[in-house]
């Protein structure tokens, strides 16, 4: 069973320090969440794991199976089985949903077996249909641009598809709540439980809002606060935020300090 494991990491941004010294595992099958203000570094953090040139990484390490991803170019880290879930999904005009997944199958593929030629497209057509059947996802969505036009719901909705066909081993969502209403939160969520369930998915959660976490149940949350992990529990973390705010949280590491 795979994991990620963060050991250390520091990362700037145009020499400016946002991670200080993260900390954490994330195994395959099990749901973490990561809470915390504005500006602490959570999306930095996402990334900074899939190799997101902007960022600077200044110290420690990143490894999943027996690899150091800092070592590895953004597309080799998503073959590994990495899936980065991005908070405002980008269009492809021109580009159908359909045939971006395929080409997409086909790279991973070739990862695995370098003499793969590609799925066979009527192999692929099953493939899709019984994937957007399991996530209850209209089959006109496959014939469509990469996100041109679509709703915010529609979007997150096509990145879980992406996960579905693609199986990837540890997903890392960031902020896919964002812009949803309840009803498309609801549907998201059911789907990458489905996965999780279906595919031993890990699941890495970048929130700010403990309503998720009502639809996506985490095993643990984490409290980041100035670039690193400050506090780690169980489901009954996200809550007490919820309720309390993350001023005690600081409260309790200065305390801890002295």
């Amino acid at each position: 069973m795979s994991e990620l494991t963060i050991k250390n990491l520091h990362v700037n941004i145009d020499e400016k320090p946002i991670l200080n010294g993260v900390n954490l595992v994330v195994p395959q099958g099990e749901v973490h969440a990561i809470m915390g203000p504005n500006g602490t570094g959570k999306s930095t953090l996402a990334n900074t794991l899939l190799g997101y040139p902007s960022y600077t990484v200044t110290q420690g390490e990143v490894f999943f199976k027996g690899a150091n991803l800092l070592d590895l170019s953004t597309d080799e880290r998503s073959r590994m089985g990495l899936f980065l879930a991005f908070q405002y999904p980008v269009s492809i005009p021109g580009v159908t949903v359909a045939n971006f997944l395929r080409t997409a199958l086909n790279a991973r593929r070739k990862q695995e077996n370098p003499d793969e030629k590609g799925i066979p497209i009527p192999e692929f057509r099953k493939l899709l249909k019984s994937k957007m059947d399991e996530l209850k996802i209209d089959s006109s969505f496959a014939g469509r641009y990469l996100n041109e036009g679509f709703s915010g719901g529609e979007k997150k909705r096509v990145e879980v598809l992406q996960m579905a066909v693609l199986e990837p081993e540890i997903a890392i969502l960031d902020e896919i709540d964002s812009g949803l209403d309840i009803d498309a939160l609801r549907i998201v969520a059911d789907g990458v439980n489905l996965l999780r369930e279906k595919q031993n998915l890990g699941v890495l959660v970048i929130t700010h809002y403990q309503r998720l976490l009502n639809y996506i149940k985490p095993d643990v949350v984490h409290v980041m606060m100035d670039g690193k992990i400050v506090e780690s529990g169980g489901p009954e973390l996200a809550v007490h935020l919820e309720e309390h705010g993350y001023e005690w949280v600081r409260e309790k590491v200065e305390e801890e300090s002295f």
